[in-house]
Formats: structure tokens, sequence, C-alpha cells
């Protein structure tokens, strides 16, 4: 029998809600390693992504791209916990480890979002939290990963707006 747990009047498993905490908690712990400077210098392109993923969630949602196992449609308790957790830590640590490097850049974005298309979201389907439903994992993949272009567009026009501001 599953246990269920009320969340601001929302119902959702013990299990998911163990989950988001670790989804959210553990990214930003990461942080305390990537240092303040490094921190001040990619927040900004991190939150443009963050709020850029939750339009790209309400979207999904809306269209049944993927299915939660609780049964309530909550954006709160489902999809916001992907967009607010490793979405701009992932993003920052990304930015940190290779902008400037492109091909680097993209390559690591490849490689972990290969990772969650076709790992991650295997195991999430097995512990029961979420499920592709209109998606392939390939279609998920592409979905995952166009805004990584995204990502470092942005990065690439704060840098040249720095670099001309102190010439």
């Amino acid at each position: 029998m599953k246990k269920k747990v009320k969340v601001n009047s929302i119902m959702i498993s013990k299990r998911h809600r163990l989950f988001n905490i670790g989804l959210i908690l553990i990214p930003w712990l990461s942080l305390i390693f990537i240092g303040k400077r490094n921190i001040k210098r990619y927040s900004f392109a991190g939150v443009v992504i963050v709020v850029f993923e939750i339009i790209n969630h309400k979207i999904g949602q809306k269209r049944n791209w993927w299915m939660f196992y609780d049964k309530r449609k909550s954006f709160l308790t489902n999809e916001l916990p992907f967009s607010i957790g490793p979405y701009m830590p992932l993003s920052m640590w990304l930015l940190k480890v290779s902008y400037g490097n492109f091909k680097k850049f993209v390559l690591l974005n490849v490689m972990a979002d290969g990772l969650f298309a076709f790992v991650f979201m295997n195991l999430l389907k097995k512990i029961k939290i979420l499920r592709l439903n209109k998606l392939n994992q390939f279609q998920f993949f592409l979905y995952i990963h166009y805004k990584a272009y995204i990502l470092y567009g942005v990065q690439y026009f704060i840098e040249n707006k720095r670099r001309y501001r102190n010439w």
C-alpha cells in the first residue's frame, strides 16, 4: 500500500516527495564547490535557462509529453522540481568546465542530456516517478538538448557585453 503525504493540499507519494527533495538539494549543494566568482559569472545564464525550462515544462505538461505516476497533475510537485533542481546548477557547472571551448561544451551536453534521456528516464520509470508518454527517448533527448545552445548563446552575449564595457 502506497503512503500518501499531503503537501499544500496536493497528494504525492512519499517516494516522489523524497525524490523531489533530493532532485533539488543535491545539485544546489554541489555549487559549494564551484566558487563564488563562477556562481556570479554564470548565474544569469542559469536563471535564463530555468525560466525557459519552466515555459517548456508547461508546454510539455499541457501536451502530455510525459506522465507522472502520481495521479494528481500538479506542476508544483511534478515538473517544477526538475526545473529548479538540476537545470541551473548543472548549466553553471557545464559552463565552468567548458565555456570558451564550444566543442567541449557540446560534447559534455550531449553526454549529460543523453544520460538523462536514455538512462535516468528509464530509472524514473522503474521507480514509478515519471515515464515518457507522447515522446520517445530520442525526441526527449532533442527536447532537453537544444537548450544547451541557448545557454551558450546567453553566456556568450554576457561575456561579450562585459568585454565591450571594459574596453
